[in-house]
């Protein structure tokens, strides 16, 4: 039965990666409806989540709300064709994706928060990043001022932050579509890649198409018990501060956002130690689905980081720290002094780990394919293209791209930057991001895996400013096209896949892009008038923004005028001994035969708050030790993340809810009468 299966299963896979005969528009009133759906329906929920509780729809949000039009498809006796569920898919992401107002709080915030002050480097950030804290735009909390718009300098006038952002949101699509339609006719058409993973998105259009054709699964089931858990916990979590917040004048937790924080109560037996329990149910059915063995390293990287701590500060490695600081102020403590080189030197090895395990898969395939295909191969490998893809000239694709890369290098210019600025931006448009992108995208049509190498732009940066001299924080600011593209071939190999025509993909992109930016501005005009961004309305914010904040500000202040405090804290001895200490350890684990799931999972919790580990960890056990023991598990795992995305649809339900009612409660409050 077992055998009968996995051919089955082959079976089915195969029939998805044959590239279908006839190709539909499938951009349609459909996907508009859905594009409106999605901007003034679930995205203030997301927004609003992700603010109070770090959580956003995310991943799930796309495919609910096609979903959604299925049921309501099907109710009206009406079926809908796979090329406009998955443009329907496409569309939720590009419009939850595209955040650039909600990007504005983060802004505001690091231009003027205490934490970034206390770096010296929110005065040296530039009006064009954000408005002063002086200005009415900040000060009455709102984006219809003119600083966020139009700027002006001695006798010029520049744009405002949300011009650039706008500017930035048309170029960035137009360079995304344009790349990644000229990498998929290289890799795919010509080079003949298999592009292993193109057939699961094929997949789930093709089966939400069978339930639009009254065909019904088990994937409802689980989708409606998930939908029901996290519409109950959802309540007490995020429902119950958000309509308490609205009447009162400080909301009520019943449950702590995001975590129990214990620090005061075990800094006498594990001093500058944060210790704590994360509070997001999601997290321990998070565990359902993640690897079993990357939740076992994250939980040993916790463990260890726990025993390490106490050790470290006795041995005077922790100065910064000292009782009574939470969480927070003890992460961030840590951070200065230890676990900011560690986590790099552990980045640069898991860099070094991916090239080379890349690198070797990519052999192994290219052998695989060569004893398959003989000595034949090669020789006509170009394949004729389907008449009625919509493809577009190859030559008419590049003139769109390296005009999106020049309008950068002008946009460097007319901001005033030094020249050297559009120098970078022409350098990452033409010779980095190409480059990268062609890698990743054989990489990803080869075997599935990208080569992500880390702090490109970080080292350059640093290189310049040694070498001139170069003092001002503007350098990590300025719109300087920083990208890869190579998921984006594989995309174009799934449209391709589900029968769905170019043209309508491209009139599906910047729909979703106009439609988000209207969106957003509304949404988040509203939640900023509510109340400060963050504060109390806003628990997740107020409380994890200080530590993301000093993450990325400490390494701003590598260029900064003042004390350049990233050189204090990146200690060389610290980043070459957690490399070759990875390194090992993952060689180690290899010569075991144990699962290299044990590593990514140890570095990526190494340092961090152990908090939401534990409960992944309860998650993790629970699938394998109960659920695993009771069904098969590969159908475990087809539940389990069916039931997370329920999950995630009923919190963010929750969600929409408490934002519509916080943003009625205020506008009430503000009437007159």
């Amino acid at each position: 039965m077992a055998r009968l299966g996995h051919t089955a299963e082959f079976d089915e896979y195969r029939r998805l990666m044959e590239v279908p005969e006839e190709f539909e528009e499938g951009f349609n009133m459909k996907v508009v409806l859905g594009a409106l759906f999605i901007a003034f329906v679930m995205l203030p929920g997301s927004i609003y989540l992700d603010l109070v509780a770090g959580t956003r729809l995310g991943g799930a949000a796309p495919w609910v709300t096609v979903i959604l039009f299925v049921e309501v498809a099907r109710r009206s006796f009406v079926t809908m064709r796979r090329q406009e569920i998955y443009l329907l898919v496409m569309i939720a992401g590009v419009v939850l994706g595209s955040n650039p107002f909600q990007g504005f709080f983060w802004n505001v915030y690091m231009r003027t928060g205490a934490m970034t002050e206390g770096l010296g480097i929110a005065a040296q950030l530039p009006d064009w990043y954000a408005p002063d804290k002086n200005s009415p735009a900040v000060v009455q909390r709102t984006f219809l001022h003119r600083d966020w718009w139009i700027l002006r300098e001695g006798l010029r006038w520049l744009p405002g932050p949300a011009l650039i952002v706008l500017f930035g949101m048309v170029l960035g699509q137009l360079k995304a579509f344009t790349a990644g339609y000229v990498l998929f006719r290289v890799t795919s058409d010509h080079e003949r890649l298999p592009f292993p993973f193109a057939g699961i998105g094929a997949q789930g259009a093709t089966a939400l198409a069978e339930i639009s054709q009254r065909q019904e699964t088990w994937r409802w089931r689980m989708f409606s018990i998930g939908a029901m858990i996290g519409l109950a916990y959802g309540f007490f979590y995020v429902g119950i501060p958000t309509l308490t917040g609205s009447v009162m004048s400080r909301p009520l937790q019943l449950i702590p956002i995001p975590f129990f924080d214990l620090t005061h109560n075990t800094e006498h037996i594990l001093p500058a130690t944060p210790t704590g329990i994360g509070t997001d149910l999601g997290a321990l059915l998070a565990g359902f689905v993640i690897p079993f063995w990357s939740v076992v390293g994250s939980l040993a990287a916790a463990v260890i980081t726990i025993i390490a701590n106490p050790v470290l500060h006795h041995y005077g490695q922790l100065q910064q720290w000292h009782p009574g600081m939470d969480t927070i102020q003890t992460q961030v403590a840590n951070s200065y002094d230890f676990w900011t080189s560690a986590r790099v030197g552990m980045v640069v090895a898991i860099a070094i780990i991916g090239v080379l395990t890349a690198l070797s898969a990519l052999v192994r395939e290219r052998r695989r394919r060569a004893a398959a295909e003989g000595p034949a191969d090669g020789q006509d490998r170009d394949r004729a293209l389907p008449a009625t893809r919509g493809d577009f000239s190859i030559f008419l694709m590049l003139g769109l791209y390296s005009g999106a890369v020049f309008a950068y290098a002008g946009l460097c210019k007319w901001l005033g930057l030094p020249t050297t600025f559009a120098w970078f931006a022409l350098a990452f448009g033409f010779i980095y991001t190409p480059i990268s992108s062609y890698i990743d995208a054989r990489m990803i049509g080869m075997v599935g895996q990208p080569i992500q190498i880390p702090f490109v732009r970080e080292i350059t940066y640093l290189l310049y400013s040694k070498k001139t001299g170069y003092r001002d924080v503007d350098i990590w600011v300025a719109p300087i096209p920083v990208a890869d593209y190579g998921q984006q071939a594989m995309n174009f190999r799934v449209y391709e896949l589900t029968g769905t025509r170019f043209p309508g993909v491209l009139k599906t992109q910047f729909l979703g892009m106009g439609v988000a930016a209207v969106a957003n501005l509304v949404v988040c005009q509203f939640l900023w008038k509510l109340a400060p961004i963050p504060s109390y309305l806003y628990p997740f914010a107020q409380k994890m923004w200080p530590m993301q904040a000093y993450d990325q500000g400490i390494w701003w202040t590598a260029t900064s005028k003042n004390r350049q405090q990233l050189f204090e804290v990146l200690k060389a001895p610290l980043i070459i001994f957690w490399m070759l200490f990875t390194l090992v350890t993952y060689g180690g684990l290899y010569l075991l035969q144990l699962p290299y799931f044990l590593i990514y999972g140890f570095i990526q919790a190494m340092g961090t708050l152990p908090h939401f580990v534990f409960p992944q960890f309860i998650g993790a056990c629970i699938g394998r030790f109960y659920f695993m023991k009771r069904m098969d598990a590969s159908i475990w795992r087809r539940n389990a993340t069916v039931l997370l995305a329920g999950y995630g649809t009923g919190f963010g339900l929750v969600g929409m809810a408490g934002s519509a009612i916080a943003m009625i409660a205020k506008s009430v409050s503000q009437l007159p009468y």
